[in-house]
């Protein structure tokens, strides 16, 4: 298995992170019959998305902060352009020069989220559409020392409306099964988590709290997965669904349009 270099250490190759994986993917899935034209997608990582969006592009760029690999006959197919930068801002692309912009689980790494949208916003033709998801801090199990912050409803649709005026603030869900690896995943984190008597995971740094935080989620997902394999391996992307955005799903989902 090549090296994960995404903050966040899930990969589609690991068992135990099957439903992370597929909880990512619906959000690719819904975003592949919104979009076209060109394309831009900040946060691309390894690229599996990639396969599910460019078919639906003319032209798709996609920007990352660590060098990606993407295969030269994917990338001749559909027209791939893909540039290393840490944003923001979105360097080298102009004003009014896209038709969509995509981005899913970023925002909540960047430390300047306010110019991270007003950057979006920039580049986007008008009518066209910012396509963005984020953890809701309300289903987190732990404080994520990887993330910068997380959102509440109300202070990702405040974010988002600065520079936006037509939104559609939706969310991920998931049905029974999903919810049942939730609530036993909530259980066994909460058996780790009686330790922290200090509440030390909210009041170190996030640098100090990284590895701990990485090898203790990979203990626990492999824990769960011998547990219940059976569940962990029958969790498919059509076991989670968009809606209406409320406290209980798992990530917010956004269409913006300028």
């Amino acid at each position: 298995m090549k090296i994960i270099q995404t903050a966040e250490r899930h990969s589609d190759q690991l068992a135990s992170d099957n439903i992370i994986n597929h909880r990512h993917l619906i959000a690719y899935q819904e975003a592949s019959r919104l979009i076209g034209g060109k394309t831009l997608e900040i946060g691309c990582g390894e690229g599996y998305g990639l396969k599910i969006l460019a078919p639906n592009t003319q032209k798709y760029f996609a920007v990352d902060k660590y060098k990606t690999t993407i295969d030269k006959e994917i990338q001749e197919k559909y027209s791939i352009e893909f540039r290393q930068m840490v944003v923001p801002p979105l360097s080298g692309f102009e004003d009014n020069s896209m038709d969509f912009v995509v981005s899913f689980q970023v925002i909540e790494h960047i430390k300047n989220d306010d110019l991270f949208i007003k950057e979006i916003f920039r580049i986007l033709k008008p009518g066209g559409s910012f396509i963005v998801s984020t953890p809701n801090i309300k289903t987190s199990l732990t404080r994520n020392p990887w993330h910068i912050r997380e959102y509440t409803i109300d202070q990702f649709n405040i974010l988002i409306k600065k520079y936006f005026n037509k939104i559609q603030l939706k969310g991920v869900f998931g049905n029974e099964k999903v919810m049942k690896y939730y609530y036993q995943n909530k259980e066994s984190v909460g058996k780790i988590t009686r330790f922290d008597i200090f509440n030390l995971q909210y009041n170190l740094p996030r640098w100090c709290l990284r590895i701990p935080y990485d090898l203790l989620n990979r203990l626990n997902r492999n824990k769960l997965m011998k547990q219940n394999s059976d569940l962990v391996n029958d969790v498919k992307t059509e076991d989670f669904f968009i809606s209406d955005a409320d406290d209980s799903c798992f990530d917010f989902f956004c269409i913006a349009q300028k």
